[in-house]
């Protein structure tokens, strides 16, 4: 319950954070005050640790941890903490995989396994029928949760290449 409520409440600050850049667009905001914005909702939100990226003309302009990762262990967060957001990733893959169709580098038709040959699934008839549009529609045939034990609980150590070499286990 604790995790869906941090996630619950990064996602509130991320949106607070969203609107509040809206009228600061047109101008030029110090990093001193950009820390104060987040730290300000931080506390709005009863947040314990964000990583925040700022973008401006395709250049980082701003690149900051705060707070702590972990309530538990007191871990600080920096600007590559990584956070378990769960199917809030899904809206930043979609929008991704939409520009990259945009831009005629795939189609929402195109073969999992012809850009990421090594990608396997339980059943070899779905691995090579499995496409981007069935990605993002949840078409693969797994269960609901089926490899979040790869991701849960923080602090596990398994890699990109792990997580797609082990994807051919679940069933």
């Amino acid at each position: 319950m604790k995790t869906i409520r941090l996630i619950r409440q990064t996602v509130a600050m991320i949106c607070i954070l969203i609107c509040c850049s809206v009228p600061l667009y047109s101008q030029e905001i110090s990093s001193a005050r950009l820390d104060s914005l987040v730290e300000n909702t931080m506390k709005s939100f009863n947040v314990p640790g964000i990583a925040v990226a700022v973008v401006k003309d395709n250049r980082i302009v701003h690149m900051k941890g705060y707070g702590v990762s972990s309530i538990i262990t007191g871990k600080k967060t920096d600007e590559n903490t990584l956070f378990a957001i769960a199917s809030n990733s899904k809206a930043f893959t979609a929008a991704a995989l939409a520009i990259l169709v945009d831009e005629g580098k795939i189609e929402w038709d195109t073969h999992v396994t012809d850009i990421i040959p090594e990608f396997k699934l339980y059943d070899p008839y779905v691995t090579n029928e499995f496409t981007i549009r069935d990605l993002l529609t949840h078409r693969s045939g797994l269960g609901l949760g089926a490899g979040d034990l790869m991701l849960w609980p923080d602090g596990t150590l398994f890699t990109l290449n792990d997580i797609i070499y082990n994807m051919r286990y679940l069933n």
